[in-house]
């Protein structure tokens, strides 16, 4: 039975950032992989005017992911869902030896009770809450968490998330990276137009930059 963090979001674009928590988490949660859920449009950036091709967000995504057991997924285009509470169940149904554990960064959590039906979401899985750099000072005053409080857990017992039974929520303080998708494209608003020309290069000379691995249904 496989341990899988699971991180969703925009990738918009994938950066250094993504990375570095991911491998964090993996240690901390003893995690067997994460996999990165590539959104094809965030419900709550639906007004975006900046949001990149999905094909750019996911070879973005795949070359941040190369040589770590990090996986980059499409699947949630393939299985047709949009909110993340269908996604998860539709991951459960096709992935039943695996475990999941849902990982949030901190400055996402003042939002969380705008996601669709976020307390059905914690009921399904574990939440990890990754610190992220001027968010946590008000992560424990958030609307959500006068509903989430009650079930935190101790970051001691960060690795027997297996044994938990959700709703289970914990706070996890990793070393953070600074890096932010928003900074890059203040910086390069057109970063996408040169992943696309890699992408169509690499696919020229018969090496595709990136070859999705499918997700299997064993554990590693």
């Amino acid at each position: 039975m496989a341990r899988i963090g699971l991180l969703g979001g925009s990738f918009n674009p994938a950066h250094a950032g993504h990375r570095h928590i991911s491998l964090e988490a993996m240690g901390a949660l003893d995690l067997d992989e994460v996999w990165w859920l590539v959104s094809p449009g965030n419900p709550l950036k639906a007004e975006a005017h900046d949001m990149a091709p999905y094909a750019a967000r996911l070879a973005s995504a795949e070359r941040l992911a190369r040589r770590a057991r990090i996986r980059v997924s499409d699947f949630e285009p393939r299985a047709g869902t949009r909110f993340t509470i269908d996604t998860v169940r539709s991951l459960k149904r096709c992935y039943p030896a695996h475990q999941f554990i849902w990982l949030l960064g901190s400055d996402n959590l003042p939002n969380f009770h705008f996601w669709r039906d976020w307390r059905g979401l914690a009921r399904e899985v574990p939440i990890a809450v990754i610190h992220r750099p001027g968010y946590d000072s008000a992560a424990h005053a958030v609307r959500a968490m006068g509903w989430l409080r009650r079930f935190v857990h101790p970051s001691s017992q960060a690795k027997q998330w297996t044994d938990w039974s959700a709703p289970a929520i914990i706070f996890l303080r990793l070393p953070p990276d600074p890096t932010s998708a928003t900074a890059i494209r203040a910086l390069d608003p057109h970063w996408h137009r040169r992943t696309k020309t890699l992408c169509e290069r690499s696919h020229r000379y018969g090496s595709p930059l990136f070859a999705r691995r499918p997700l299997d249904r064993t554990a590693r």
